[in-house]
């Protein structure tokens, strides 16, 4: 069963309720000031339909952006002016460019589950990542996947979507098994589509010890939109590197 390829045609709208993307890039902003980085070029790991690279866009980046799913930068296509995108597996993603920042947010690593595509990833943004620049990304935490998110069951219902989001969390291997069904009405009848996808809560420490594998140093790690660092429940890890 693929990820998001129905799904992307809803994602925007479920998804521009849960996160502010103007708010999300001032944050990013204010990283690349606090770290001492002013990038002109940036390259956007699973952007998705293109929600944050085209506020990135708006402010002036020259942006390079991939995804896995062709149905994802399907969408994007129709919102994106200038940015260059390309249909790329992250941990095999080769621009043949070098950039002044990498990007990957909205939990686009937890979806690498084997810790080889991880380093691999890791491995090809640092060969792709300018001399002085940084590699910013973000997971959701094994507090979140396991203890919000964990066995629960959501249901969401509007005129003309109604979803289900079934919840199952594997504690041998950090994994986040999630089954969304859902009913889109188009055409005065409703369509049923399915979708499973797997996420994996890694630890600080695990992240960290294959930044370090791929040639990263300097690791910083912030809870959620703060420069604090995270707490036990913090839900959501930014990770800031070079």
């Amino acid at each position: 069963m693929a990820q998001y390829e129905d799904f992307a045609y809803v994602y925007d709208r479920l998804m521009h309720n849960d996160i502010d993307y103007s708010k999300y890039c001032d944050y990013i902003e204010n990283l690349f000031t606090i770290h001492g980085v002013s990038p002109d070029t940036l390259c956007e790991l699973a952007c998705g339909t293109g929600n944050m690279t085209e506020c990135l866009e708006k402010r002036g980046y020259t942006i390079t952006a991939s995804d896995i799913s062709s149905d994802m930068l399907s969408v994007a296509s129709e919102k994106l002016i200038k940015t260059e995108l390309i249909h790329s597996d992250m941990s095999r993603l080769n621009t043949g460019k070098t950039y002044d920042a990498f990007l990957c947010l909205i939990d686009g690593l937890n979806y690498l589950i084997a810790p080889k595509s991880v380093v691999n990833t890791f491995i090809n943004v640092k060969k792709q990542l300018k001399n002085g620049g940084v590699f910013i990304f973000d997971i959701s935490s094994q507090y979140k996947l396991r203890n919000i998110l964990g066995n629960e069951t959501y249901i969401h219902s509007e005129y003309d979507i109604f979803y289900s989001w079934q919840n199952r969390y594997i504690d041998k291997y950090n994994l986040s098994d999630m089954l969304l069904n859902f009913f889109v009405r188009r055409n005065n009848l409703y369509e049923r589509f399915e979708e499973r996808h797997l996420q994996r809560g890694w630890s600080c420490e695990e992240m960290t010890k294959m930044l370090k594998k791929a040639g990263f140093s300097d690791i910083s790690v912030y809870n959620e939109l703060t420069f604090d660092l995270p707490k036990s429940n913090s839900e959501r890890l930014v990770f800031v590197c070079k």
